[in-house]
C-alpha cells in the first residue's frame, strides 16, 4: 500500500492542483465571445472556465456549477477577477436549469461538461476516493452537502455500499460500472471480510480487492487491482450515469441556435450515452430501417461537429497522464425545422 511520506507532503483542498483536460480543444469547440452566456456544469477548480473568460476578454457571462464545496470555494477565488460576470452555484449539473432560471437566462450559447473525478478529489486523502491512501471510505463528491433524498440507504457513501449491499448487487455494480471480469470474486471477498468487521477505510478495501484477484492477474495488471472497483463504487455513490442522462434530457431547449455543447467523458459507459444521444439528435429520421418511408417526423436538432471523439495528443499525455481515457464530443444547435409549403 502506498502512503504519503514526509518527502511527499499530503495534498490538501488548499494546495491540490488540477490540469484541465483538452483545454485548447474545448475553447476551440465553444468559441467563447464577449457578451455570450456559457454554462460550465462541472466547474471543478475553474480551469476551463477561467480560460473561457480569458478567451472572451473577460466579457462573457458564466454560470458555473459544482456539487463539491471545496472545489467551488477554489473556483470562486480563481474567477473573482471577473466579478459579477461569473455566477457560481452549489448544484449537481443535472439541476442546471435551476441555476439558469435563477439568473433569468432562457438559453446559453455554450455548455460544457467535464465528467469524472477531479484531482482535488483523488489527491486529498480524506475525501476517500483514492486507493493509494488509507483514509475513511467516502467518495461523495458533494461531501454530504446536497440532499440525498430518494437514494437507497446503501448508496449514501462508499462505506455504506461496501458494508450494506448484498453480494449480487456488489457483483452487478462492479461488473457494470467497473467492467471488471473478477467482479464475482471481489464481491464475495468484500462480503466475507465485512462479516468479520466493518470495512471502514480505502486501504482496507483496496487490500481486500487485491487479495481477491488471482495471483497471475495481479502480476500482469497494469494498474492496482482495485482501480475498477473503486471506480464502480464512486459512480454508484454519485449517481454519475443518472446525472448525465437527466442533463441530456433537459439541455437542448436551453441551448441557443448556434450554441454548442461540449462533453468530455472518461468512461466507456458515459461516452456511449453521449455518442448515442448526439447521434439521435443529429439524425433526421429515427424510423426502423425496414419502413419504406419516414413516419416519425423527426428532424435533426443539432449538427455533429465531431464525427469521431477528440482525444489528447502525445504532448498532453506526457504532461497529464490522467487524461489518457478522455474523449471530447461536440454538437451545435440547429434552427428549428420549417416544413416547406407546397
Amino acid at each position: 500500500m502506498i502512503r504519503h511520506t514526509p518527502q511527499h507532503p499530503a495534498v490538501t483542498a488548499e494546495n491540490a492542483r488540477h490540469v484541465s483536460v483538452l483545454l485548447h480543444e474545448v475553447l476551440d469547440a465553444l468559441a467563447p465571445r464577449p457578451g455570450g452566456r456559457y454554462l460550465d456544469g462541472t466547474l471543478g477548480l475553474a480551469g476551463h472556465s477561467s480560460a473561457l473568460m480569458e478567451r472572451a476578454e473577460g466579457k462573457a457571462m458564466l454560470c458555473g456549477l459544482d456539487r463539491d464545496p471545496q472545489a467551488l470555494e477554489r473556483a470562486a477565488q480563481r474567477l473573482a477577477p471577473y466579478g459579477e460576470n461569473c455566477r457560481l452555484f452549489s448544484l449537481e449539473y443535472a439541476s442546471f436549469a435551476d441555476a439558469l432560471d435563477a439568473l433569468g437566462w432562457d438559453t446559453v450559447d455554450g455548455a460544457l461538461l467535464d465528467i469524472g473525478v477531479s484531482s482535488l478529489q483523488l489527491d486529498v486523502a480524506d475525501r476517500g476516493f483514492s486507493l493509494h491512501d488509507d483514509a475513511p471510505l467516502d467518495m461523495r463528491m458533494d461531501m454530504g452537502s446536497l440532499s440525498s433524498a430518494g437514494r437507497e440507504p446503501w448508496m449514501q457513501s462508499a462505506r455504506t455500499v461496501v458494508n450494506m449491499a448484498d453480494v449480487n448487487t456488489l457483483r452487478h455494480l462492479i461488473e457494470t460500472y467497473g467492467e471488471d471480469p473478477q467482479a464475482p470474486r471481489i464481491a464475495r471477498a468484500i462480503v466475507e471480510a465485512r462479516q468479520k468487521a466493518p470495512i471502514e477505510t480505502t486501504g482496507q478495501l483496496a487490500d481486500i480487492v487485491r487479495r481477491a484477484y488471482p495471483a497471475k492477474w495481479r502480476a500482469e495488471a497494469r494498474n492496482h487491482p482495485a482501480t475498477r472497483t473503486f471506480q464502480a463504487i464512486r459512480m454508484v455513490v454519485n449517481d454519475e450515469l443518472g446525472q448525465l442522462e437527466r442533463f441530456l434530457d433537459a439541455i437542448l431547449p436551453r441551448l441557443s441556435v448556434g450554441g454548442r455543447l461540449a462533453i468530455i467523458t472518461f468512461h466507456s459507459l458515459e461516452d456511449r450515452i453521449v455518442k448515442q444521444r448526439f447521434r439521435q439528435w443529429s439524425t433526421d429520421c429515427l424510423c426502423p430501417p425496414h419502413l419504406p418511408r419516414c413516419v416519425c417526423g423527426h428532424h435533426a436538432e443539432v449538427a455533429l461537429l465531431t464525427k469521431k471523439p477528440i482525444v489528447p495528443g502525445r504532448d498532453e499525455l506526457l504532461i497529464n497522464p490522467r487524461s489518457g481515457s478522455a474523449k471530447l464530443r461536440v454538437v451545435e444547435k440547429l434552427p428549428p425545422f420549417k416544413k416547406e409549403l407546397s
